[in-house]
C-alpha cells in the first residue's frame, strides 16, 4: 500500500494530488480540487486494469462547467426546489444554478472548492482526508458547517466517510459523484452493464426532477432493478435515468444498495451505504463536447451511483430529516467494492 502526494496544478492556490495503491491491484487518484476522485483503476479477471470513472488528467477542465465529475457534492447533494426553503420560522434563499430551483449546493458547491488534505495510513488501508470549513450564509445556507470527507482503499474497497458539524441548524446532504463504466473509461456506453438495486420503491418527480412527496413501488415501472437488469433494457421508456430510490435497508448500518457487473471483463462493484437513498444518473446529457483521461464522452459513457438522502427533502417532511443540529454530527459512510466474476 502507498501514497504518493504531487502537484496537480494552481488556481493561483496549488492543487494537490493524491495517489492510493492497495495491495488488491487497485490505484486512486483524487485532488483538493472539490474533494474530487479524478481515477479509480480496477483489475478484470485476467489482472488488467482500467480505469472505471470519468475524468479529467490536468485540473484546467475542472475549472471549467463539467457534469460533476468525481466531485465531493453539498452542502446539499440534489435538488431543492424554487431555490428556497424555510427553517425554524426563517426563509432561506439559496442560489439558483438549475432553472429556478438549487442543484448540488448552488453555484459554487463544494465542488468548487479548494479543501485541506491529510494523508491517511493504517495497517489495512490508505487514505486521505479533505476538510473543508463552509461559512455562514454561504451559498445561502445558515451555520458554519465544518466537513471532512475521508476516502480509503482498503484491498478492494474503495470507502467514503462524510462527517461534518455545525453551530446553526442546516440541511445537509453530502454524496461523491463519480460516473462507472466498469468497461473503462471511455470504452463505450454502460447500457450492457447488468445493475441491481436493493430498492423496492422510488421518488416520483415532476417534469423539473423535483420530487412529489409521493414514494411509489418500482414494480411494473422500467425502474425495477430488484433483479439484475440490463441498465439499457427499459432506458428509453424510463426517459434516461435520473431517479432516487428509497433504500431497502432505510439507512443506518452499512448495508448492500446496488451491484453492477460488466460481463465482458468480469468486473463487479458492490455500492455497500449508510444512507436511504441512491440516485441513479445514466449521464443522460453527456454529449461527447468532453473528452477526458479515457477519451471523448458521449451520452451513456458513465453512469453514477450517487448514495444520499431523498432530493428536496427540505419540503418533504415524511423524507428522512437532513437538519443537522448543533452538538449532533452528521456521519455517512458508503463503500464501493470491486470482485471479480
Amino acid at each position: 500500500m502507498d501514497i504518493q502526494v504531487s502537484s496537480f496544478g494552481s488556481m493561483p492556490d496549488n492543487v494537490e494530488q493524491y495517489t492510493l495503491s492497495s495491495d488488491a491491484g487497485l490505484r486512486a487518484r483524487l485532488i483538493t480540487y472539490g474533494a474530487t476522485l479524478t481515477e479509480l483503476h480496477v483489475p478484470d479477471r485476467n489482472g488488467q486494469c482500467a480505469d472505471v470513472v470519468l475524468g479529467f488528467n490536468n485540473l484546467r477542465p475542472y475549472l471549467q462547467p463539467h457534469p460533476y465529475f468525481g466531485s465531493t457534492v453539498g452542502r446539499f447533494a440534489n435538488r431543492i426546489a424554487g431555490a428556497a426553503f424555510e427553517l425554524n420560522g426563517t426563509n432561506y434563499a439559496l442560489a439558483a444554478n438549475d432553472g429556478p430551483h438549487t442543484l448540488h449546493g448552488g453555484l459554487r458547491g463544494f465542488d468548487k472548492v479548494l479543501w485541506k488534505a491529510r494523508p491517511l495510513q493504517t495497517a489495512d488501508s490508505v487514505g486521505v482526508e479533505f476538510s473543508y470549513l463552509s461559512p455562514d450564509m454561504e451559498e445561502g445556507f445558515p451555520g458554519a458547517l465544518a466537513v471532512t470527507a475521508s476516502y480509503r482503499l482498503c484491498g478492494s474497497d474503495l470507502r467514503i466517510d462524510f462527517a461534518a458539524t455545525t453551530d446553526k441548524p442546516t440541511p445537509v446532504n453530502l454524496t461523491n459523484h463519480a460516473y462507472f463504466n466498469l468497461g473503462g473509461a471511455g470504452s463505450g456506453d454502460v447500457l450492457s452493464h447488468e445493475l441491481y438495486l436493493a430498492a423496492e420503491y422510488y421518488t416520483p418527480v415532476d417534469a423539473n426532477l423535483i420530487p412529489t412527496g409521493q414514494i411509489r413501488s418500482v414494480k411494473g415501472t422500467p425502474l425495477d432493478f430488484t433483479t439484475p437488469t440490463a441498465v439499457g433494457a427499459r432506458i428509453s421508456q424510463a426517459g434516461g435515468y435520473d431517479h432516487n430510490f428509497v433504500l431497502d435497508s432505510g439507512g443506518g448500518p452499512l448495508a448492500l444498495a446496488a451491484r453492477l457487473m460488466h460481463r465482458p471483463s468480469g468486473r463487479i462493484m458492490e455500492c455497500h451505504t449508510t444512507q436511504p437513498g441512491i440516485q441513479l444518473y445514466t449521464g443522460n446529457f453527456l454529449d461527447g463536447s468532453l473528452a477526458g483521461i479515457g477519451g471523448v464522452y458521449a451520452r451513456h459513457y458513465g453512469l453514477c451511483l450517487e448514495t444520499q438522502h431523498f432530493p428536496d427533502s427540505v419540503h418533504h417532511p415524511n423524507f428522512p430529516l437532513v437538519i443537522l443540529h448543533p452538538g449532533t454530527r452528521y456521519q455517512q459512510t458508503t463503500v464501493y467494492r470491486f470482485l471479480k466474476g
